[in-house]
């Protein structure tokens, strides 16, 4: 047979025709397969409204990886007069943001619930006061008036005062820190993500205040997990893993793109009415970063470990707020994979 160059050029063509149609197959073809699956109807409730915070449900829910993960997703509103843990029990959300000491408490009272990822990996919970009020350490709050937030909140900075034997004046805090500007209180409670930049954004500059982390007074109370109720991750435990999966590719997507991800999250408070302040959120959304970030070398974003989980049970117990608490393989999802 005689090879000519045009024919010689046409199969070459066709090679890379045959090439180029297959390599269509091997990306595009799941995606059809999964475009005709139905999606799996689903609802999260968050610890509180729209905000950098959760900004990686939110992302993964207009990105279309909840989706993609076969999750039709519906983010319920939260906030004032929402309780995730009370939502969880009655059955109307699937999924719901809690502080692992919220969680301990609701499952002692019966609300078998379960932890499917720890998204916070170290507290951002801390205690501030004034340089000038001579309050540097917990001893120094004794007689003091102290800011605590209602409800299950006031856990961690109640429990370092029990253990240091340190009374307080408790005052009853809102959501702002107006009452500590204002000089009502001495000390106030804030989280690193939010009321901390609040109170130097006034004015104050950040030397004149003490700032106490609770991690850095032993008390590493870990705060945003997501949770289920145990009969719906038994009903549907491919569901329960979808959607962490989903949901932490958001948090990946939502730190690579950090300007995206914030016109993402302001959308969603404007739709709440909510005041939207881009420089607030993106502190937020970096310091959310910074909790996420596996604690060990060994770890992994999402899990609870289990030194981790048995320091805050034992804390609570020794305090007397739980008379016990489950074992960490009853209490936590996947608790073979979990990193120590």
């Amino acid at each position: 047979m005689i090879w000519y160059p045009n024919q010689t050029r046409r199969q070459s063509y066709l090679l890379i025709s045959w090439i180029f149609v297959l390599l269509l197959a091997v990306f595009f073809l799941p995606r059809l397969v999964a475009a005709g699956t139905p999606l799996k109807s689903a609802t999260l409730m968050p610890l509180w409204s729209p905000q950098a915070q959760f900004a990686g449900y939110y992302v993964a829910l207009e990105k279309g990886i909840y989706a993609r993960y076969g999750i039709d997703l519906k983010i319920l509103r939260a906030g004032p007069g929402h309780s995730p843990a009370d939502a969880l029990r009655k059955g109307t959300t699937d999924f719901a943001v809690l502080w692992l000491t919220t969680a301990l408490q609701h499952r002692i009272a019966g609300t078998h619930l379960v932890n499917l990822a720890q998204i916070n990996q170290r507290s951002s919970m801390m205690l501030i006061s004034r340089k000038t009020s001579g309050i540097h350490s917990i001893a120094d709050m004794e007689g003091k008036k102290v800011g605590l937030w209602e409800g299950d909140v006031s856990i961690p900075p109640r429990a370092i005062f029990a253990r240091n034997r340190t009374k307080v004046r408790e005052v009853r805090q809102s959501h702002s820190v107006n009452l500590f500007l204002r000089g009502g209180i001495d000390v106030t409670s804030a989280m690193w993500y939010n009321e901390y930049h609040t109170i130097i954004n006034s004015g104050i500059d950040p030397e004149e205040l003490n700032v106490m982390f609770l991690r850095d007074q032993g008390m590493n109370f870990l705060e945003d997990g997501i949770y289920t109720m145990n009969k719906t991750l038994q009903k549907d435990p491919s569901l329960a893993a979808a959607f962490v999966d989903a949901s932490l590719e958001g948090w990946r997507y939502a730190f690579d793109h950090p300007d995206e991800t914030l016109d993402i999250v302001i959308k969603y408070m404007r739709e709440a009415h909510l005041p939207a302040n881009r420089v607030q959120q993106k502190w937020m959304l970096d310091r959310m970063r910074d909790l996420m970030m596996p604690v060990r070398p060994t770890g992994k974003m999402g899990f609870l470990a289990e030194q981790d989980y048995e320091a805050v049970g034992l804390v609570m117990q020794e305090n007397g707020l739980i008379r016990k608490y489950p074992a960490y393989r009853d209490f936590v999802w996947r608790a073979n994979a979990v990193q120590k």
